[in-house]
């Protein structure tokens, strides 16, 4: 049983990150439910209100949020599927590249030491980061406050910035109303939540709980076996989860940790932000794949926030999310690999 303490912490949680969503939600804000709910629990947590990540819960609704993603892979999307090959190739040369410059720049800017730096500048891959460096001696805190401040500065910066100056206005992403889903719709879409975060989690896929609901679901509804999705109030309710837990993130961390933190992120989040805008613009011109799809799918946030966010704007789901998945799968198995042999080298280099 959990502590009371830590119970009620995660209550609080709640309670705090719904109404900030509801507010955001009456202030016609962009995505507002885990925009709100991310601004008011962060608020909380650097005031010094106690808030805490609830993983069981994340994880149910991480896995609705797949059901979701995989139901914009129509059939119409698969004849797109040799297009992305060339864009994936261009995501991976935008991974090393970002790596390298932000490594420079954490590494020779902000003085951190090697491992803090490399483990840091990886666009994307928060968990795996963490544990990652920590395991190679790096400062597990600063690593951490990189990431989750990239994430809650690129979701807030693109969010607003497709709103005001992209003019999209923003969609309700569960088009499809409660009423139109039958007991089979209802069972087969669950069915896909439930069987694929078990099979993904069973194969160690990174992501798991996203991306295995993602395949079955992209499977079910390419194939024509249904064409309904998550209904608009669960898919709400996914968005307040998924903010509130970016939030929590910063629970007991002092407010000039995280100014110190926010300030080096700003600079590290406005470099990536322009690397995904120039290797956006080389896809739209190379492949004719819209700018506005590019530069999500390409943006330093995290995997189901940046899904969040196409889907809210409407700007191809599948596209984005299969984009964010690749990135993350680049990272978690090359970043420490990479790591590992550069070291090694450098030992070499270093022996008389």
């Amino acid at each position: 049983m959990p502590a009371p303490s830590l119970t009620r912490a995660k209550l609080t949680t709640l309670a705090i990150g719904i109404p900030g969503g509801a507010l955001f939600y009456f202030l016609d804000l962009p995505l507002p439910w885990m925009l709100g709910a991310m601004a008011t629990t962060t608020i909380a947590a650097i005031s010094g209100v106690r808030v805490a990540l609830m993983p069981r819960l994340r994880l149910v609704f991480i896995a609705i949020l797949g059901v979701m993603l995989g139901s914009a892979f129509t059939p119409d999307v698969l004849q797109g599927l040799v297009i992305w090959l060339g864009s994936f190739a261009w995501l991976g040369l935008y991974v090393v590249v970002a790596t390298v410059v932000v490594w420079w720049y954490y590494r020779r800017l902000a003085r951190y030491d090697m491992v803090t730096a490399y483990f840091s500048a990886a666009p994307g891959g928060l968990n795996e980061m963490i544990l990652a460096g920590g395991a190679m001696g790096g400062d597990e805190r600063r690593i951490s406050m990189s990431h989750a401040t990239r994430i809650l500065i690129a979701i807030f910066v693109l969010s607003f910035g497709y709103r005001w100056f992209g003019d999209y206005a923003p969609t309700d992403p569960g088009a499809t109303p409660d009423n139109a889903m039958n007991w089979l719709d209802w069972m087969l879409l669950t069915g896909c939540g439930v069987v694929g975060l078990l099979v993904a989690r069973t194969l160690r896929i990174p992501a798991y709980a996203l991306v295995g609901p993602m395949m079955l679901s992209a499977i079910v509804h390419a194939i024509g076996i249904t064409h309904s999705r998550p209904p608009i109030w669960l898919v709400a309710a996914a968005q307040v989860v998924v903010g509130a837990m970016v939030g929590s993130r910063f629970d007991g961390v002092a407010p000039r940790v995280v100014g110190h933190a926010l300030l080096l992120a700003v600079v590290a989040t406005v470099i990536l932000l322009i690397l995904a805008a120039l290797f956006g613009e080389a896809v739209q011109v190379t492949l004719g794949i819209p700018f506005s799809a590019a530069l999500l799918a390409f943006a330093p946030g995290g995997l189901a926030e940046m899904s969040l966010i196409a889907l809210s704007l409407d700007v191809d789901a599948a596209y984005v999310s299969s984009h964010h998945v690749v990135r993350i799968f680049i990272i978690v198995l090359a970043a420490p690999l990479v790591f590992r042999l550069f070291r090694r080298g450098r030992k070499r280099l270093d022996r008389p």
